[in-house]
């Protein structure tokens, strides 16, 4: 089974921003082209099955010990890839065209399809002995969830009507007849293989680009649980986008599957729920994740509803856009076990009234699902105490807010409870807005501009 996942939470957690800040720029340090269109499959499609999440932490794992460089020269990839997309026969070179006529050509100007080949062979014969000293270098054990891809690798090296590439391992320039020769076994003959082991190059490439990130910033490994009991435990959690992150520690188990969120604008509930997103997203990817330590139970899904917009081009309101996001993942809940589900200010688009008792209702419902995982936050704090009452698996955080001088400073701290901070006309007070509003008022009356 596949994890499932959404636009709007993909959107929501920016996996896939144009900014560099993007979850999946962080990642990429690739040195090919291949490997950076590999590495953004591994993103459009998590996994959703504890072997082979471990599988990929393994291999990712075992290039951050290596700590080895990319062997390759990046810009032989270009040059590679366009020179096995060519398939037309009449490309081929013959013996009949190495005659005195193309060497008086040569003479003359370059002979740019001979050249162009020439340079073609050559890149495809270096990149696989690197390859070949890359793999005889390793003297340690191999990770065994990699072991396959390197004997597979290996085989493809030794295939027969490939040795000469090792024979002409010192090689810089080719003749005509060997270019032409070569050429036939690379493109024609052999061109199914030279592909197979570019697609390892470029899976290497993915390993120890994301080796090499979670190293620099010293993300995490983590510990995939094996069973059906649904929890989640992350220590040291921070968001990986920010330069001067506070971390936090979250625990989900059945018995307190559902948060209830609450704290002041500012005091970091959405940074919180992006970060817990992130998180969740990229150990379902098997990769190293921003905390000091997590253990997980895989998930079947998540749903995030953090930047959640009204629909102008279908005429739909905010508050019927929340509801018809909340149908979506009520549905899915309602057919999938293990889901991860964060909204973020529900029901931000109508009254008071209505949103403190749809939030309680909502809330109620959800916290009966133990089998998934939900974080709601809400400035409805008086729905709190109403939950404490009716829900025993409810755990309640918030974010607190500490007034100095008038002037609100924020912890960024979880902490255990529902805020009682209610620090919203002190702020619109320090911003002197009541007295902007007058100000202009009279400057009006008297005719004052």
């Amino acid at each position: 089974m596949s994890f499932i996942i959404d636009k709007q939470t993909l959107d929501d957690l920016n996996i896939f921003g144009k900014q560099r800040s993007s979850i999946y720029n962080i990642f990429n340090n690739t040195h090919t082209r291949g490997g950076a269109l590999l590495l953004e499959d591994m993103f459009n499609y998590p996994l959703a099955d504890a072997f082979r999440i471990r599988q990929r932490t393994s291999i990712i794992r075992f290039f951050r010990e290596l700590d080895r460089s990319f062997p390759f020269s990046n810009e032989s990839f270009d040059i590679i890839e366009h020179y096995l997309e060519n398939t037309d026969e009449r490309s081929k070179l013959t013996m009949e065209e190495d005659n005195l006529q193309r060497k008086l050509k040569n003479i003359v100007g370059a002979d740019t399809e001979f050249e162009a080949l020439h340079k073609a062979v050559l890149a495809v014969m270096d990149m696989c002995n690197r390859l070949q000293d890359f793999l005889n270098g390793i003297t340690g054990p191999i990770a065994e969830a990699w072991q396959p891809e390197v004997t597979a690798m290996q085989q493809l090296l030794k295939e027969p009507l490939l040795q000469f590439m090792r024979e002409e391992k010192k090689s810089k320039k080719l003749n005509y007849a060997k270019v032409a020769e070569y050429d036939r076994l690379l493109r024609f003959v052999s061109r199914e293989k030279i592909k197979k082991l570019l697609y390892h190059v470029y899976s290497m490439d993915v390993y120890m680009s994301v080796a090499n990130v979670s190293k620099l910033r010293g993300f995490a490994f983590a510990e995939t649980l094996d069973g059906r009991e649904n929890m989640i435990e992350i220590e040291g959690m921070y968001h990986p986008g920010l330069s001067n992150p506070v971390s936090n520690q979250l625990r989900i188990d059945r018995s307190r599957n559902l948060i209830f969120l609450t704290g002041a604008n500012m005091a970091g509930k959405s940074t919180f729920m992006k970060t817990l997103g992130i998180t969740i997203f990229l150990a379902h990817m098997g990769f190293p994740v921003p905390a000091r330590q997590m253990k997980f139970s895989v998930q079947q899904g998540l749903f995030t509803t953090i930047n959640l917009s009204d629909n102008l081009n279908m005429g739909y309101s905010h508050f019927y856009a929340e509801v018809l996001r909340l149908k979506k993942v009520a549905e899915q809940a309602g057919k999938t076990e293990r889901l991860v589900i964060i909204f973020d200010e529900l029901f931000r688009g109508t009254n008071v009234k209505d949103a403190f008792d749809a939030t309680v209702t909502v809330a109620d419902a959800f916290a009966e699902k133990r089998d998934c995982t939900f974080i709601l936050s809400t400035h409805i704090i008086e729905a709190g105490e109403v939950l404490k009452e009716k829900c025993d698996n409810i755990n309640f955080v918030y974010f607190p807010t500490i007034m100095k001088e008038q002037m609100p400073e924020y912890t960024y701290r979880l902490t255990q409870g529902i805020t009682n901070d209610r620090h919203g006309m002190m702020i619109i007070g320090n911003e002197n807005i009541i007295g902007i509003l007058k100000s202009r008022k009279q400057n009006a009356k008297t005719g004052v501009i």
